[in-house]
């Protein structure tokens, strides 16, 4: 009957394996990390965009507010709508404090 002996592995071939184990967890890691980034990256961006249609909303709801509060409308509409004037001197009446 022979024997079957095991081979005595070179030496070096351990650390070889090793190496290789870490090299191809780092491959995995800057793969997964590119993603990663890329899903974060998307993220910012569509955020950005939103912000962007805010800040035009907010444009136009100031400018709207400056039409509306503008000091010749706000007389218009209360000499008009209101029957509103401005005193004549006689009418005016003074108040001490």
């Amino acid at each position: 009957m022979s024997r079957l002996y095991a081979k005595p592995m070179p030496p070096g071939s351990l650390l070889l394996v090793m190496l290789f184990g870490a090299v191809l967890l780092s491959a995995i890691a800057v793969s997964y990390c590119a993603h990663w980034n890329r899903q974060l990256l998307n993220a910012l961006y569509a955020e950005l965009s939103v912000r962007d249609k805010a800040q035009a909303e907010w444009g136009r709801l100031v400018l709207e507010q400056s039409t509306w509060t503008a000091h010749n409308r706000i007389e218009a509409l209360a000499s008009e709508q209101l029957r509103m004037r401005i005193p004549e001197p006689a009418e005016v009446q003074m108040v001490a404090p």
